[in-house]
């Protein structure tokens, strides 16, 4: 009995103490890492520095010493001339449309001709479009658009540049967001360039790792109104451009609707991005970049966490919980 006893005792003992060896390892690992003190002699190319994200990002690595390639769809707009004067001479204003070839290759000619000392360090691949409407309202052109951005764009510029992070053994990063595993209703369009864009980089992460080129994805939530990327449309907007045999189906008040909640939905997400900043900061500085960056309020983390592992059958049951659905199936093919 004595001989059982023990041996329960031992059994119990080796999962706590894994555990904490696992957090004294973790522990360990963060304080011998080390962050760039600054980015002095490294460059780093961000597309989609126009505005949001990428315009802040841009500022922000230029202020900790690093060269860097500000890609602007207007070069010559208020967004793109803004930064060129609260930034210092060391951030050069790139016209970069991610999807043009011509673009891009000249864009990488100009991060040659200009490159600092220590090479090209990172790429952020943030420039991207969004829209939100439900499929049966979309046209394959609307499909096209967004894949074309958020996706070819991506891959365009990664391929191209490529090299030149390789060289420097430095960082490929990717703006995504919460869509690329969070299927909900008015976003089919964004998650398929999501998803496809994250497909790219989780492949390419495992390439890179043979050359010591990490790679990460940064998944933002509801930063809306800190981006202003969400296009805002009426009802009479999404109506006009509906087919009439659509119009049998979704019928004009469900698209009020529709249009009021996607609308309020906006305004409850966040009014700064300083939490993606600093997740970008991290992955192109630490040591030790993460993977991916899910950038949620503390709220939603464990939902937005635990999501991608549920059953289909659950994910899909989410949404029987809203509202919005119940008032959709019963408006639709109404008068």
């Amino acid at each position: 009995m004595n001989t059982i006893f023990f041996i329960g005792q031992i059994i119990g003992i080796i999962p706590v103490s894994a555990i904490l060896l696992f957090v004294l390892a973790k522990l360990f690992s963060r304080h011998c890492r080390s962050h760039m003190k600054d980015g002095y002699g490294y460059g780093v190319l961000i597309t989609g520095c126009d505005s949001g994200f990428g315009h802040q990002l841009a500022q922000c690595l230029d202020h900790k010493g690093f060269v860097v390639f500000a890609g602007c769809l207007s070069p010559g707009g208020a967004g793109a001339q803004s930064l060129a004067r609260q930034s210092s001479s060391n951030l050069k204003i790139l016209k970069l449309d991610v999807t043009s070839d011509e673009d891009v290759e000249r864009a990488k000619k100009m991060v040659q001709d200009n490159l600092p000392e220590k090479g090209l360090w990172a790429v952020v691949n943030n420039a991207g479009i969004s829209d939100w409407a439900e499929i049966e309202w979309s046209t394959i052109e609307d499909f096209r658009n967004m894949v074309n951005v958020n996706l070819f764009g991506c891959i365009r510029t990664s391929i191209t540049f490529l090299p030149l992070v390789r060289a420097a053994k430095g960082r490929m990063v990717y703006v995504s967001s919460i869509f690329a595993f969070f299927n909900c209703l008015n976003m089919g369009a964004y998650s398929v360039s999501k998803r496809g864009l994250e497909a790219f980089a989780d492949c390419l992460r495992v390439e890179m790792a043979s050359f010591g080129v990490k790679v990460s994805i940064i998944q933002p939530g509801n930063f809306g109104r800190a981006t202003n990327i969400l296009k805002m449309k009426t009802g009479l907007d999404i109506w006009e451009k509906l087919h009439k045999n659509r119009r049998q189906i979704f019928n004009r008040q469900y698209i009020n609707l529709a249009n009021e909640y996607f609308l309020s939905t906006c305004k409850t997400g966040f009014k700064d991005a300083d939490m993606v900043i600093d997740a970008l900061l991290h992955a192109v500085m630490s040591a030790q970049p993460k993977h991916r960056y899910l950038l949620v309020s503390v709220m939603d983390r464990f939902f937005f966490q635990l999501f991608p592992f549920l059953p289909t059958v659950l994910t899909d049951a989410v949404f029987s919980l809203s509202s919005m659905y119940a008032k959709r199936k019963e408006m639709l093919y109404a008068k």
